[in-house]
Order: C-alpha cells, then sequence, then structure tokens
C-alpha cells in the first residue's frame, strides 16, 4: 500500500506542478502579448512617422518649384519694369536734350525772320534769305516742331507770353493783335512761349 500511496502523492504533485505551470504560462502570456502589442504599436508609429516624413518631404518638394517660380516671376515683373522705366526715361531725356538743342537755334530763326522784313533791292539776296529760311522751316517740320498760332487767337497762358496790351474796341477780348515773337512746340511741350501784345 505505501505504493499506492507514493504514486498517489507523485500524482498529486505532478497535478500540482502541472498547475503551476500553466499558471505560470498564463502569466507569462499576457506579459509576451503586451510586449508584441509594444513593439507593434512602435511599428506602426515608426510607419506612421516614415509616411509623415515622406509626405512632407513631398509638400517641401512641391511648394520648392512653387516658391522658385514665384521668386522667379517677382524677378521677371522687377526686370521689365526696370526695362520700362529705363525706356521711359531714355525717351525722356531724348525729348529733353532734343527741346533744348532746338532751343538753342530758334534765335537764327528769328534772325531770318528780321531779315526778311527788311526792304532790299538785290533780289538774289532775299531769294537766298528765303530758301535757307525754307530750309530751316523744313528742319524743324522734321524734327517735330512746330509753330503756335498766335495772331488773331484768343490769350492762352499755356502758349503765349503777354508782353503789351492795348485798348481796341474793333479787337475782341483777349485777342493777340500782334506777335513779336513766335512760339514754338516740340510734340506736346512748349519750347519757346510766343511774344505778343493782347487787347482789351
Amino acid at each position: 500500500m505505501s505504493d499506492e500511496k507514493k504514486t498517489e502523492e507523485v500524482t498529486e504533485e505532478t497535478a500540482a506542478e502541472t498547475e503551476e505551470k500553466v499558471e505560470e504560462k498564463a502569466a507569462e502570456e499576457p506579459k509576451e502579448e503586451k510586449k508584441t502589442d509594444k513593439k507593434e504599436k512602435a511599428k506602426e508609429e515608426k510607419a506612421e512617422t516614415k509616411e509623415e516624413k515622406a509626405e512632407a518631404k513631398e509638400e517641401k518638394k512641391a511648394e520648392a518649384p512653387q516658391g522658385a517660380s514665384d521668386a522667379y516671376l517677382r524677378l521677371l515683373a522687377e526686370y521689365d519694369n526696370y526695362r520700362k522705366r529705363s525706356q521711359k526715361e531714355k525717351d525722356s531725356l531724348y525729348a529733353d536734350i532734343k527741346a533744348d538743342t532746338v532751343t538753342k537755334f530758334l534765335p537764327v530763326y528769328d534772325n531770318l525772320v528780321r531779315a526778311l522784313n527788311q526792304g532790299t533791292e538785290d533780289e538774289a539776296y532775299r531769294k537766298g534769305v528765303e530758301m535757307i529760311m525754307n530750309q530751316f522751316c523744313q528742319t524743324l517740320e522734321k524734327l517735330g516742331v512746330t509753330k503756335t498760332e498766335s495772331l488773331g487767337q484768343k490769350f492762352d497762358p499755356k502758349f503765349h507770353n503777354a508782353v503789351m496790351h492795348v485798348d481796341d474796341e474793333e479787337k475782341g477780348e483777349n485777342e493777340i493783335v500782334e506777335v513779336f515773337q513766335e512760339g514754338f512746340m516740340l510734340g506736346e511741350k512748349v519750347i519757346r512761349f510766343a511774344m505778343v501784345k493782347v487787347a482789351n
């Protein structure tokens, strides 16, 4: 009987050991599950961060050409404005120099007018002065210089310089009755005001 007791004891011990082992395994399984869960979460987080980083890189790549094209367009617009401004300055400078140069020649015109107004018996001399005057006037026209109409017109301070005033009932108010010196314009710009006598 002692053998039976021993067998029972061994069986009980074995059952107890088995239960302990099962309990240990059960306790270990949640730990392993927790470890695997943590590993999976870490992997998922890494994957998410990798995806986010990849998306951020793609966005930066997409933004970089836009930023570069914006900068290029701004630079192109600035250059275009600079070119237009430079051209406008050149044109303005050219017009100013042209006006100054023509103004220097206007006393020659005045002297030719005086020469033609003087009476002379030498027809060849008179014809020569007329030819010079015609050529001078044609040159002024080619340069875009025109005379301002004055005689018989209303006085306009934009074009005329009144140096004398006369009362004349036959003439209208502010009518120009005499021109002492012709006025000239270069395009829309007055380069010399007409010196005139105004009535009433």
